[in-house]
């Protein structure tokens, strides 16, 4: 069974760098994208198991962070892991304190370490 991680507030390139980077650690992950809190509900209604969310949401959604956004669902969904992606260590922290687990930088792509954290997050 695939494992669905959705991508919410990334640019274009970022977001291709991302599913190739997250394809590439686990071929069972289905990496999908989020550009609006409507298609974001209804993938989180359809089942989701992992949210990478960038540190700045820029449109589409009401919240302008990722912090903001786990705020706003982690609760409702608490199958639902919600990572954030930053560099800043202090961004990380609010992420977790707002429900999410403990995410990882953009410079950290395609490292085992960044691997073992997505395969931890889905309980893979």
């Amino acid at each position: 069974m695939s494992q669905r991680i959705v991508l919410v507030g990334h640019c274009g390139p970022d977001s291709s760098y991302l599913k190739m980077a997250v394809g590439r650690a686990d071929k069972g992950f289905q990496v999908l994208s989020a550009d609006d809190a409507e298609n974001f509900e209804s993938l989180l209604q359809k089942g989701v198991d992992l949210v990478l969310l960038n540190r700045i949401i820029d449109d589409g959604f009401e919240e302008t962070t990722g912090v903001e956004i786990i705020e706003r669902y982690a609760e409702n969904y608490p199958k639902t892991k919600f990572m954030l992606i930053s560099n800043y260590p202090e961004a990380h922290a609010a992420a977790v304190a707002a429900g999410g687990v403990m995410g990882f930088g953009k410079r950290e792509l395609g490292t085992p370490k960044v691997s073992a954290m997505l395969h931890a997050a889905v309980g893979k």
